[in-house]
């Protein structure tokens, strides 16, 4: 590490010194002070939980150090061009330039030139994820970047970066969430006062209340781009800024935007209006519901997110990914993820989707104790997105994950897409999704190399997770603690666990009742050098498209869906499907799977292990076979 000059060392000083006060009080989103409503469940700060080596890990420090790389003067050139200053650096690419070239003729898409669609529309997602990055590793230069993109970006901040501007609520939204993550986990005062001079900037650019695509079609525009706005997204980060003492005026924009009579009031009353809505933004719109709930305490918004969210599962792939073709929801649908399968390639927005998905299954399990929830993180998180390819430092952006029938993985064609910005704080929030706490203890969300600090009863307590699930099926915790201390450690039993599944605490099989679907409990007093270990009795099992299909099912080997490789549609047997055996199951650290099928043999993996063989999500079963 290059040594630094005295004045460097004593602005980094002052600098940690600020963030040190800043995060004594800083909020984790859902658990401010002015709450009307409470949750069960409270999540660790960032630095309270550090991943262990893993492919999350990996994704973690990759993301980390792709922006950390970009030159500050590249990320603000949009800004600083569009306030007719000057702009030095290079251009980014893609979106995120200031650019007149992008064009889009609604009669044909496939012409569409996305150069310059949305200049710096993901620059306030690149600050967040940095100020989360750095609330884990207290990474000084960290900190410095992120403290110096917000100062610099300030004297760009006037309205004529929103004129001429097609989605002026979709970027006003990413920029608010990068100052409230700076101000929350960085200790940027400036970044309040920034804000505050954005919202100002950018209100008049927006619509008086949360138009829907339909309500805005009806007014005039000029380009087809304009429609696609997403002001229904906006009160989340706004219910934040309020709650993070930022200002009063933002949880009054944040009721302003909510999307009660066409999203929420439906969905409260268990009708879903979500057929034909964009898929992401509208599966974000819910954590906007929840926000409301917890800043109201009015019950139809927890009910409009829980019911939005059990629509969305039910009309999900076995990967847990969700709205194909382009990006499109269904309600009470049999046929859309079916014709999907031979229809296209673009089947899950995967970054954007999965950052989406875990932030409301998250928050519901916060509030209900309910462990299916994460049962739905930890399906999206295996089947999906640790399968991404990585964000290569051109803008060349794993956008889509594929399940048709004749799927592989690819790039979108254009340079940082909006899921160039989604994809940081993912992978930042992975950390505070797996474990959970209460007043009596902690709860184990997700089973991943890691260690997680606890204080009960004003003592530490350091919990350390050692496991390769779900490539294993066993997960190892050692307790750490400089006296013995009682607390409960709560572990999620998934749905699909199998009756052999068991624990066994310090060498000796436990007796307590396994209940798939649920939190066990183990409560007791702990002492230095304690260890427990779970084992999953994990089957292979079918899973059907859905009722309407049964002759369509996916395998699956505990929370993995194993997907067959560089192969014909076959039709099988589910007695065939499932008699596939791992191969070298000592030394198979990929989850490879081998099936024999008259003359040939059929391998099958797990997404995140696909490289560039062709793939397939659903087997064919035999028409006398449809009952997996």
């Amino acid at each position: 590490m290059p040594r630094l000059s005295r004045r460097q060392f004593l602005n980094s000083s002052l600098l940690l010194a600020g963030v040190c006060a800043a995060s004594t009080h800083a909020a984790i989103p859902g658990a401010g002070l002015k709450l009307k409503a409470k949750t069960k469940l409270t999540l660790f700060k960032y630095a309270h939980v550090q991943l262990d080596a893993s492919k999350l890990r990996e994704q973690f420090q990759y993301q980390h150090n792709l922006f950390m790389g970009i030159n500050n003067d590249k990320l603000l050139k949009p800004f600083r061009s569009r306030a007719g200053q000057p702009a030095p650096g290079e251009d980014m690419g893609g979106w995120y330039d200031d650019s007149r070239d992008f064009h889009i003729d609604p009669n044909d898409w496939s012409t569409a030139n996305w150069h310059g669609y949305i200049p710096g529309h993901s620059f306030g997602q690149y600050i967040s994820g940095l100020s989360r990055s750095f609330a884990i590793t207290n990474d000084i230069n960290t900190a410095k970047k992120v403290k110096d993109l917000v100062t610099q970006y300030i004297p760009t901040i006037s309205k004529t970066f929103f004129e001429e501007y097609y989605l002026p609520a979709y970027t006003y939204d990413k920029l608010a969430i990068g100052l409230i993550d700076a101000y929350q986990y960085v200790g940027v005062a400036e970044a309040k006062t920034a804000l505050a001079k954005l919202t100002d900037v950018v209100l008049p650019f927006l619509p008086e209340k949360a138009l829907t695509r339909e309500e805005r079609r009806a007014r005039p525009y000029t380009q087809e781009a304009e429609i696609r706005d997403e002001p229904y997204t906006l009160p989340e980060n706004l219910f934040l800024a309020w709650q993070l003492g930022m200002g009063e005026q933002y949880k009054e924009l944040a009721l302003r935007y909510m999307q009660n009579e066409a999203l929420f009031d439906p969905l409260a009353k268990g009708i879903s209006p979500l057929k034909g809505k964009h898929a992401y933004s509208h599966v974000n719109a819910l954590n906007s519901a929840i926000q409301a709930y917890y800043a109201t305490g009015e019950q139809k918004y927890l009910l409009a997110a829980k019911n939005g969210f059990d629509f969305v599962v039910q009309q999900s792939y076995a990967t847990g990914g969700w709205g194909p073709n382009e990006e499109l929801l269904a309600a009470d649908d049999t046929e859309t993820l079916f014709n999907s399968l031979t229809d296209t390639h673009r089947s899950f927005e995967t970054p954007c989707g999965v950052y989406g998905h875990f932030k409301i299954a998250r928050s519901l399990l916060q509030i209900t104790k309910q462990s299916t929830y994460g049962d739905s993180m930890e399906r999206v998180l295996y089947n999906t997105i640790l399968g991404a390819k990585p964000t290569l430092p051109d803008g060349s952006t794993f956008y889509y994950s594929d399940y048709s029938h004749d799927a592989s993985k690819f790039y979108r064609g254009e340079q940082w897409p909006c899921c160039s910005g989604t994809f940081i704080q993912l992978v930042a929030d992975y950390g505070i999704s797996a474990y959970l706490h209460d007043e009596k203890g902690v709860f184990v969300n997700l089973y991943i190399p890691s260690r997680v600090d606890l204080n009960i009863a004003q003592q530490t307590v350091a919990i350390r997770q050692a496991t390769q699930y779900p490539l294993e099926k066993t997960s190892r915790f050692e307790i750490d603690t400089p006296k013995p201390i009682a607390f409960s450690m709560h572990l999620r039993i998934p749905t699909w666990a199998g009756a052999a599944t068991h624990i066994v605490v310090n060498g000796k099989k436990s007796n307590t009742q396994i209940i798939p679907g649920s939190f066990l409990e183990l409560s007791r007093e702990w002492k230095q050098g304690d260890i427990v270990e779970i084992n999953f009795d994990m089957g292979l099992r079918l899973e059907p498209l859905n009722k309407r299909h049964p002759e369509l099912a996916a395998l699956l080997h505990g929370p993995l869906v194993l997907f067959p490789i560089n192969s014909e549609n076959n039709v099988y047997t589910s007695a065939q499907l499932l008699s596939a055996q791992l191969l070298n199951a000592k030394q198979n650290t990929t989850q490879e799977w081998s099936l024999s099928l008259a003359d040939k043999k059929i391998l099958f993996k797990p997404f995140m292990f696909i490289g560039d063989e062709k793939y397939r999500l659903y087997n064919k079963l035999a028409v006398t076979d449809k009952r997996p």
